[in-house]
């Protein structure tokens, strides 16, 4: 994998690591985990657009 594509995932990953809550799936139902990473997903982007 080129060097820049892996910066790209690493850094993806490390903001995730910033939502607490996705460190520790609290969450009973699969649905509400994935709401999570979806909020997660679009705080991120629009982060970035900003």
């Amino acid at each position: 994998m080129p060097v820049a594509q892996r910066w790209v995932v690493e850094r993806t990953f490390a903001w995730l690591a910033c939502f607490r809550r996705l460190a520790v799936d609290y969450e009973y139902a699969p649905a509400s985990h994935i709401c999570w990473l979806l909020l997660a997903n679009i705080t991120m982007c629009l982060n970035r657009l900003a």
